[in-house]
């Protein structure tokens, strides 16, 4: 069995490109492996609470120390965790914002990038503990910024994702969607091709 993780960031909920792109994704995926689960996760529709010092906190205090209000914002991040642990697949929807991911994925990262849990800190530096993961991530971008120094979502993508031992990352790009309709159907198509060429 495939256990699937679906997790969509648009402003747009399911009406935004990136949101489409992951869904039809999925939709084929399932297609094909029959016998899959999938946990789906809509960080607009559903945001988590952003990265605060009481969270912080909550996070680096010994569980035999911690408060009844610091346990139940321990167990929020568990949950989420969990997930990630028991997917064999991650399917991001990611539009790109000002430049970078959208916030509720940066808190969404806060709560589950946790040291002692996805990864420890060794004396060669910081080690995954996520392994035997593949990632895609449905990228939908207004302009053109694939390999140039504007793209900073794709090296982010690739650390934080690689600081939990994740490295398998496939990227499916929609770019110029704002730059003319030909462009953006375009861009659509392609990457459409690209989606379903993951699936077969």
């Amino acid at each position: 069995m495939t256990n699937i993780l679906h997790i969509n960031s648009s402003v747009f909920g399911q009406g935004g490109t990136s949101s489409q792109m992951s869904q039809e994704f999925i939709q084929a995926l399932r297609n094909k492996q029959d016998d899959s689960t999938l946990i789906f996760r809509d960080l607009h529709e559903n945001p988590l609470p952003h990265l605060d010092g009481e969270r912080f906190t909550a996070f680096v205090t010994p569980a035999e120390q911690r408060s009844p209000a610091q346990h139940a914002i321990v167990a929020e991040s568990d949950i989420l965790i969990n997930e990630l642990r028991d997917a064999d697949i991650i399917v991001l929807g990611m539009p790109l914002y000002n430049l970078g991911v959208p916030s509720t994925f940066k808190a969404y990262i806060d709560h589950i990038a946790r040291a002692g849990e996805t990864f420890r800190y060794t004396a060669n530096g910081p080690q995954g503990l996520l392994s035997d993961k593949k990632v895609y991530v449905f990228a939908a971008r207004g302009g053109q910024y694939l390999d140039t120094p504007m793209d900073t979502q794709t090296p982010y993508l690739r650390h934080i994702l690689g600081l939990m031992g994740i490295s398998d990352i496939e990227f499916i790009y929609a770019e110029g969607l704002n730059m003319g309709p030909e462009l953006a159907k375009q861009a659509l198509t392609n990457a459409r091709k690209q989606l379903l060429d993951s699936v077969a």
